[in-house]
Order: C-alpha cells, then structure tokens, then sequence
C-alpha cells in the first residue's frame, strides 16, 4: 500500500494510560523484572521518584501508533530513541503518555520517510531522538 504524506503533517496521535498492573504484565512478558519497576521502596531507594515504567515499554507503546496508522507493522524497518526522563506510574491511578507523529523526511525515490515522535508525560517530554523509518 502507497501514502503520500507531506513533511510536518500529523499522522497520529494517541493517549496512552499506564497502570502498575500494565508494568506487571510487561515485566512478566519481557523478563525485565528490575524492582524500580514495581517496588516503591526500592524504587525511591535509589533515587527515583518512585515506581518508573520500563524504557522498553514506554518505546513499544508510542511506536503503536505509527504501527496502527500504517496498518502494517512490517513497514516499520527502524526505530529508534533516546530515553530522556523516567515516567512514574503512580498507585492507586496511572501515567498518561501523550504521543503525536510527525512527517519530519519524505524520500519519494525510496518510498519512505522518516516519521518523529512526541512523547510527553505530565508535560516533560520522555523520550528524546524518538524517530521510525517507515515504508509508504
């Protein structure tokens, strides 16, 4: 399936709510079962504002909604970030991640482009460098 899209248009955007009960189940599926990521003491022990989502995760979900625009994971051929700032998921509620995909590169030639990511959570961007090299 071919796209056209133009440099700057918004392509998705998303709100994502993380919950302690979201952490288990990723720190289960992945084997990442690091304490800072379910135990507040140990968490805030270390010098962390207490319980943090997995960098892993926060990745996964943001590029979800590159994935879901595309309508075809495979069309993802890379990805890539820089994890900036840890996002603490509070109990009892959660964090709320806010996602906005951006057409940064268009190369017509090649059939792809470069896609950005926004990732903020209560205002401080969380992932930094966030950048998908997508197929159109």
């Amino acid at each position: 399936m071919s796209r056209t899209v133009d440099v700057g248009q918004v392509v998705a955007t998303r709100s994502i709510e993380v919950t302690r009960a979201d952490l288990v189940r990723y720190a289960g599926a992945s084997g990442d079962r690091n304490p800072i990521h379910w135990n507040e003491r140990f968490a805030t022990e270390v010098g962390l504002p207490g319980v943090i989502a997995h960098g892993m995760f926060t990745m996964g979900a943001a590029v979800d909604a590159v994935t879901e625009w595309l309508g075809d994971p495979g069309a993802v051929l890379d990805y890539g970030v820089r994890f900036t700032r840890p996002v603490p998921v509070p109990d009892p509620g959660h964090a709320t991640l806010e996602v906005t995909a951006t057409v940064a590169v268009v190369d017509t030639e090649a059939g792809t482009a470069r896609i950005d990511l926004t990732v903020v959570c209560d205002g401080v961007k969380v992932l930094g460098r966030a950048q998908v090299l997508v197929r159109l």
